[in-house]
């Protein structure tokens, strides 16, 4: 194991930081995932107006979801969203990041 490995892996088992959620694909069976959530604001230009939007992202590692796709589902905390748009894999290939939407 890669120390980006060790430390991506430390930081999901964070408590602080990582949290249990539910993974569903679609058609697939629910899947207990590890997550790390970014609820950050989005600022976004449109022509001379700035619109500021809330996001949910979260961060889940390839070693427990191989291929999360458009439509698929995430429990948090009684939460459930859909993942919308392409996720994107980081550099080390290690981490998913996914936008969510409410369910």
């Amino acid at each position: 194991m890669s120390a980006v490995a060790a430390a991506v892996g430390a930081l999901f088992a964070d408590p602080n930081m990582g949290r249990d959620a539910v993974y569903t694909a679609d058609g697939g069976a629910p899947v207990l995932v590890r997550v790390v959530a970014r609820r950050a604001d989005a600022v976004t230009d449109f022509g001379d107006a700035r619109l500021w939007s809330e996001t949910t992202r979260v961060d889940l590692r390839v070693a427990e979801v191989a291929n999360p796709r458009p439509g698929n589902r995430i429990e948090i905390d009684g939460e459930v969203f859909l993942i919308q748009g392409e996720p994107v894999r980081d550099r080390e290939r290690l981490v998913w990041t996914v936008d969510l939407r409410p369910a």
